[in-house]
């Protein structure tokens, strides 16, 4: 019988594969529509099968992994359908979480968001992509109200790969971060149809960067 230390440990590697499976994932490390193995990410994350298959349960309820009934696994393509829905879901969520944060949050608040007018993780795409989720999921935060936030981030999440595909063809760091710039200026200033002119713009220009490339047989179902 395993002690409360190695019934934690095994928690922790559990959980710890789970999260760079996921990661690598949103990334595109892990190619959507690629076939995948547990042997194989048993060794790419030097574990063993047993909390890889546990991570990939996990990962085909949150509809990022794909069972091939004894051919393994697939991560799931990027459908035009699913990001079409995605951004709908993104920007009545992301609009609301502007509005209620210039209408509730504290100035404290909202200056926490300066943080977020620079970033050195401009040559770092995968950074890069980090920074643009946790910018987005402070402004939800910033709300204040708990389930909104929750459903929030559960959208922004699945932008990881979108965004990573947005900026791969062509949109720069600099100006992306000149937008957040931007909107955090209309935030602070509680200009309230200001910023959700900005965010509506800021989300739609993503669509259109991502829907210009959908038509790559490797991305898209």
């Amino acid at each position: 019988m395993l002690d409360d230390g190695s019934v934690a440990n095994g928690g922790l590697i559990r959980d710890g594969v789970y999260d760079n499976i996921r990661a690598d994932i949103l990334a595109c490390e892990l190619a959507p529509g690629s076939r995948i193995h547990e042997n194989d990410l048993a060794a790419r994350y030097d574990v063993s099968k047993s909390p890889v298959r546990d991570a990939l349960l996990r990962l085909q309820v949150e509809d990022l992994i794909e069972v091939l009934p004894r051919k393994g696994y697939r991560v799931r393509p990027i459908s035009i359908n699913d990001v079409g829905e995605l951004y709908e879901m993104r920007l009545l969520l992301e609009k609301a979480c502007v509005r209620r944060a210039i209408d509730e949050a504290s100035d404290a608040a909202l200056a926490g968001l300066d943080s977020f007018r620079t970033t050195d993780h401009a040559g770092d795409l995968a950074a890069w992509v980090r920074y643009n989720r946790q910018f987005h999921r402070a402004i939800a935060d910033a709300a204040g109200n708990d389930r909104l936030a929750k459903a929030a981030a559960e959208v922004i999440d699945q932008f990881d790969r979108l965004t990573f595909v947005g900026v791969a063809q062509g949109a720069t760091s600099e100006k992306l971060v000149a937008e957040h710039g931007a909107l955090i200026d209309a935030i602070q200033d509680r200009g309230k149809g200001r910023a959700q002119r900005l965010i509506t713009d800021h989300i739609k220009q993503s669509q259109k960067r991502v829907f210009a490339v959908l038509n790559n047989p490797a991305i898209v179902d």
